[in-house]
């Protein structure tokens, strides 16, 4: 049984949270020394952690269009390179919301540097994490539509 959309959003939702920002908090001094500007460490992490936070609110809208898509495919699912290429429009977008929409401050907007290296070295690990490592942990995922509770 392939998870369902809830099981999606519930699965994206949590690893985000947890793992992403696990990563986010080691991640941040690195970041703060290639910003450019002169922001505080704490700047840094509060710029981090709205991307962060924005990458699992659009993603949840993001599942609801993956999931509209996906009914038209046999199997009802994507393939595993799929799951790791949607990094590509949805790093556009969230992109485009941090930047254009004035969610932060002006001063204190990554630079697309410092946001790719965030958001992909984020993505990566959240990828591979659910492919590899939870699908061993927790082997009645998949066989509960990939629902945690």
């Amino acid at each position: 049984m392939l998870p369902t959309l809830w099981g999606r959003i519930q699965t994206r939702v949590l690893v985000l949270g947890i793992l992403g920002g696990l990563w986010t908090i080691v991640l941040v001094p690195f970041l703060w020394l290639i910003s450019s500007g002169d922001p505080t460490i704490f700047d840094v992490y509060r710029v981090a952690f709205t991307v962060l936070f924005t990458v699992i609110v659009l993603g949840v809208a993001w599942e609801f269009v993956y999931h509209f898509l996906q009914q038209f495919r046999w199997e009802k699912d994507w393939p595993t390179l799929f799951g790791l290429l949607t990094a590509i429009n949805e790093g556009i977008v969230v992109w485009l919301v941090i930047d254009v929409t004035g969610l932060l401050p002006e001063e204190l907007r990554p630079s697309p540097f410092v946001f790719a290296v965030q958001f992909v070295t984020t993505w990566m690990l959240v990828w591979v994490a659910v492919n590899g490592p939870l699908r061993v942990v927790f082997p009645h995922w998949r066989f509960q539509g990939g629902r945690f509770l």
